[in-house]
Order: structure tokens, then C-alpha cells, then sequence
């Protein structure tokens, strides 16, 4: 490819609504352009990069034995109502009528899909484990589009189901997809850690996230990810758990009582107010869950996560509840209480959940209902009930425990770019998706779930690799392997160089790129630098010495090579990635 022929437009600046680094660059570098809110054109530079990812993926899934299809983008809503999702997947489904009225919808995912094909085409036991993969777009309608491909509203996914007679199957299968997906992230240059998370609405008992680590403050993470040095504990901030270190529990007051507390609505206000530590405090914030009203109660120092209290209390949706929805509560228990000041004492028609962290709590502070005032001195089963419903939705933190070995946590970002689901019997039992079993009884499919962000996977690739100059694409995903810039267009000594490196090159079936452009050297240079070529030749007057200058993107290292050794170098790398 000529440059001068390739569709490519780089940028001076990083666009204004680019907040991550992977956003900036894939747009200042010509690979992606914006249509829509979180959707976006790719144009060649980027698509060839998806497609190596999609190889790769596509023979780390059939060497694994699965089967690839293609399922349609545009579902019917008959099957999400056969699953039970039709009404409570939430706004992320982007519902749609066909000119007959038909209820539709555009594939988020595609467990319906899957399981219809499955009901339809295997009918015994005779004919599994199976496990079918596809590579398709997806739209999820996210309520706020951010980081470019990273949290778009279309994506490109690699979502596949495997079907077994039973869990010992499932259990295979699930880590010989952990396993896959180990050697598909290592080819595509990204070091992961496979973390406990939350199945979310995919559902199933069990699931993993692959997090890309983000260890460097230029790169962005979307999610803590929690880790043991000592033992191979992980888990994203949604499911990690931990054990506290010690801390006081206990407030030291003499009785119960309601005190004035002016002016403490936060945790540390009322803390230094009464001049006792905030782990002696009980915290209570209030959600809306889906239409329930549901106060949350943590130890004052610790934090609600608010996924571990969705699914707590079974919700498809949690929001922190506005003054007004607080004051709404208040009145209706004919309470006077605003936020900071409030408690589960005395009010009724809200679902309370406690966490575990407040049990241990004794004469302590919590809220009275009653504008600046609180009671102290408090216990469980005398002045304050304790809730019936106790769970983890606690927000561990760096130094907590690991529940595991018992050393210090550790924290990281991460960025998702795979995910595994044990899903059991959720959508086969609730489709009539069946077999004949050995014993000639119809028993439900053991199903599976297994998903890569092919585009995520690509965007996390470049806040990995890239410095101040531009991206820095592992070479088996960089959309060409090498470029050659002859420094003058008019010298026909360089020209003749680098035409013959060039024609070599592309014999040798190296992706590579010419600039012919007349354009001045350092307009090239940082073209090459940005898009990110993983080797620059460079043949400029060391031409007339028998030399040109070979550049290793990866490392920044340059060095003045013949030109048949600079072919042989590059030759050599691309050859190591078969």
C-alpha cells in the first residue's frame, strides 16, 4: 500500500470529547471516526486491526473445538419474553417494531437466540457437548456512552454457548474457554488477570472477567480489580470480599440517647463533631430499586457497592435516591429526617439491607429521622432492629484481608475485554430447551457462556501499548507490519532504495506501507510515530554508505542497518508470529 493511496487522516490535536487515551489516539490517527453517540465508523487503519483480532480469536476457539455461526442482529421479542427478559433486561435493550407490529429487538446478546437454535437442532445426548461461537455487532443503548470503543452503545463481540449433559461438562468446558482465552490475549500483546465477577444480567451462578491491567497512570481503567500477591485471589470491586482489619467498634457511650448534631450531614462532620471514630457509626443511604424504595446500611468508614445491593435485593435497576424521594419516605412515616440524619428506626415500606461490617457495631451512632439530631449510644435489639436481610455490599478497599491467605489486598484498574458465565439451566428450563438423556428422560441443556470485546480487546490494546508519541500496536494486531519513508521523493538514489525494500517486503508477505508523499521528513516521521507502524525503514543520504535506518516502534531503538538486513529483521518478526 502506497500512503499516498491510503484513506487515512491524521489529526494535530486529540478531539475535545476524547477523556481516555485509546479515544484520543484512535480518532487523532485516523482509525475510527464518530457517526453517533458511542457509535463509530471503523475505517481501514482500524478494521484491518479487528480483523487480526478476530483471527486470532477464530483459531484459539476452533482449536479449542468450537463450532462458529451467525446469528442475526435483529431478534424477535418472542423469545426474550420465552427467557423473562423482555421487561427486565432495562433501557439497554433498544426495542423496535417491524412494519406488522412485531415487537423486536437489536441483540445485546444472544443467549435466546442460542438456546432456540439449540432446541431446535439437538435432540440427544448423543449429540453433545457442542459449543457454538459467532462473531457479530451488538448494541446495548448505555445510558452514557463514554471512553470511545471502550464503553460504545455498537460493538464488535465474540460471544459463544456451549451445551453439556451436566456440570462436570460445564466445568470442563468452562476452563478449557478460560484456557483459550489465556492464549488469545497473550497473542494480541495483553497481559490479563481472570477476576471474580458479577454475571449481571447474562445471569448463571458463576462467573470471570479477563481484566487487562492498567498499571500506569495514562492508562484508563474502568474497574477496580482486586488481588492477592501472596495466593491467586482476584475479583472485580462488584464481587470482591475481604475481612476488615481491626478497628473500633464500639462507640463508648454510657446510654442511649438522642443528641443535637448541627451541621453534621457527612460521616466526617458527625464524627469530629462527637469526637469518636467513623468505624463507631452506622451509615444508611437510600436507593430506588427498580420502584422499591431500599435503605442500605454500612459501617460509617466503608463504602455501599452498589451492584452487591442490586443484586441483594433482586433488582434490574439501583439508583441513589433523590432529597425529594427521601423526603417522599420521611412523610409518609411522618418523620422529619433528611439525608444525613436518617435511619430504618421507625419507618415502614422499605425494603432495609445491612451489611455484615455493622454487626459488631455496639453503642453506636445512627440516625434518628429528625434534622440534626442522632441517637447514640445504640444496639442491636434494643434501640435499633436489626434487619433481616444481612448481606456483602460492602466496597472492599486496598490493605482489607484476603479472605483466601489472610494477606493485604492489593488494587489495580483494569479494563474488560472477556468474559465467562456458568448459566446452567437459566435459559434452557425457561425456554424448554431439551434432550433426550440416556435414561430416555427430557432433561434441560447445562449451558455455558463465553464473550470477548473484539473492539474492546483492540481499544484496550492501545491504553496498554502507546506513549507520548502515538500508538504502539503489538505487532500481530497492528493493522501493517512495517512502513518505508524515503526522506526525499526527489532523491532517485533513496527512491530506488526504498521501492526495492518496499517490492521485497511485500514478497516476502509483510504488510507494509510506502510513504510516497512529498511531504517534509518530520511530517512523516511523526505520521509512522502515531499510527504506529511497528517498524520504520527509513532510507535517507546514509543510502549513499550502503545504509538505512531501522526503527523498532516497540522499544524506540534505532540503529543504521544495510537494507538486506533490515529485511531480514523485519521478515524474521513477522515470521515468529505463525
Amino acid at each position: 500500500m502506497k500512503m499516498s493511496k491510503l484513506f487515512v487522516q491524521t489529526l494535530r490535536e486529540f478531539p475535545s470529547d476524547a477523556e481516555v487515551m485509546s479515544h484520543k489516539l484512535l480518532v487523532r490517527a485516523g482509525y475510527i471516526r464518530r457517526l453517533a453517540s458511542g457509535v463509530y465508523n471503523y475505517l481501514p487503519l482500524m478494521w484491518r486491526t479487528l480483523r487480526k483480532v478476530e483471527n486470532i480469536v477464530r483459531q484459539e476457539m476452533d482449536a479449542a473445538g468450537a463450532q462458529e455461526l451467525l446469528m442475526p442482529f435483529v431478534q424477535p421479542e418472542e423469545l426474550w419474553q420465552e427467557s423473562g427478559r423482555w421487561e427486565v433486561y432495562g433501557k439497554e435493550l433498544m426495542r423496535l417494531k417491524d412494519r406488522q407490529g412485531r415487537g423486536m429487538c437489536l441483540g445485546p446478546t444472544h443467549e435466546e437466540v442460542i438456546t432456540y437454535i439449540a432446541r431446535e437442532g439437538i435432540k440427544s445426548y448423543k449429540q453433545l457437548p457442542v459449543n457454538l461461537y459467532q462473531i457479530q455487532s451488538k448494541f446495548r443503548d448505555e445510558v452514557r456512552p463514554r471512553f470511545g470503543l471502550l464503553r460504545g452503545r455498537e460493538f464488535i463481540m465474540k460471544d459463544a454457548y456451549s451445551f453439556d449433559v451436566d456440570e462436570a461438562g460445564l466445568d470442563k468446558e468452562y476452563e478449557n474457554m478460560a484456557k483459550a482465552y489465556t492464549r488469545i490475549f497473550e497473542r494480541c500483546g495483553l497481559e490479563t488477570k481472570m477476576v471474580q465477577s458479577d454475571s449481571g444480567a447474562i445471569g448463571g451462578s458463576v462467573s470471570h472477567e479477563f481484566m487487562v491491567v492498567c498499571d500506569s497512570e495514562n492508562n484508563a481503567g474502568e474497574n477496580d480489580v482486586f488481588y492477592c500477591e501472596k495466593c491467586n485471589y482476584s475479583a472485580n470491586s462488584n464481587h470482591a470480599i475481604s475481612i476488615l482489619p481491626q478497628a473500633v467498634t464500639n462507640g463508648g457511650f454510657e446510654k442511649a440517647e438522642i443528641v443535637d448534631t448541627p451541621n453534621c450531614k457527612t460521616i466526617e462532620e458527625l464524627a469530629a463533631f462527637l469526637k469518636i471514630e467513623p468505624s463507631t457509626i452506622v451509615k444508611t443511604l437510600v436507593y430506588v430499586a427498580d420502584k422499591q424504595y431500599v435503605m442500605a446500611l454500612v459501617r460509617g468508614d466503608k463504602t455501599v457497592e452498589e451492584i452487591k445491593l442490586q443484586n441483594a435485593v433482586g433488582a434490574n435497576e439501583i439508583r441513589i435516591a433523590s432529597a425529594a424521594e427521601i423526603k417522599e419516605i420521611m412523610i409518609n412515616n411522618g418523620k422529619t429526617g433528611e439525608a444525613g440524619y436518617i435511619s430504618p428506626i421507625g419507618i415502614k415500606d422499605v425494603t432495609v439491607v445491612a451489611d455484615k461490617s455493622v454487626l459488631e457495631l455496639k453503642n453506636f451512632v445512627i440516625g434518628c429521622n429528625e434534622t440534626e439530631k442522632h441517637l447514640v449510644g445504640a444496639n442491636w435489639g434494643k434501640e435499633a432492629q436489626l434487619p433481616e436481610k444481612v448481606e456483602d455490599i460492602r466496597l472492599v478497599q486496598e490493605g482489607e484481608i484476603c479472605v483466601d491467605c489472610g494477606s493485604p489486598l492489593k488494587v489495580t484498574r483494569g479494563i474488560e475485554v472477556g468474559n465467562i458465565f456458568k448459566l446452567g439451566t437459566k435459559y434452557s428450563k425457561a425456554m424448554n430447551a431439551v434432550y433426550m438423556a440416556e435414561d430416555g428422560t427430557e432433561k434441560p441443556f447445562i449451558m455455558g457462556c463465553y464473550g470477548i470485546g473484539i473492539s474492546r480487546t483492540a481499544a484496550a490494546a492501545v491504553e496498554r501499548h502507546h506513549d507520548e508519541f502515538g500508538i504502539k500496536l503489538p505487532l500481530a494486531i497492528a493493522p501493517y507490519h512495517a512502513i518505508v519513508v524515503p526522506v526525499n521523493c526527489k532523491d532517485e538514489l533513496q527512491m530506488k532504495v526504498a521501492n526495492e525494500l518496499y517490492e521485497k517486503l511485500q514478497k516476502a508477505g509483510v504488510e507494509v506501507v510506502l510513504d510516497d508523499r512529498d511531504e517534509r521528513p518530520g511530517v512523516k516521521f511523526k505520521d509512522a510515530d502515531l499510527i504506529g507502524f511497528p517498524y520504520r525503514i527509513t532510507a535517507g543520504k546514509t543510502v549513499n554508505e550502503g545504509l538505512v535506518e531501522f526503527k523498532n516502534r516497540a522499544n524506540g531503538e534505532m540503529e543504521k542497518v544495510t537494507p538486506e538486513k533490515a529485511v531480514e529483521l523485519i521478515i524474521d518478526a513477522v515470521k515468529s508470529l505463525a
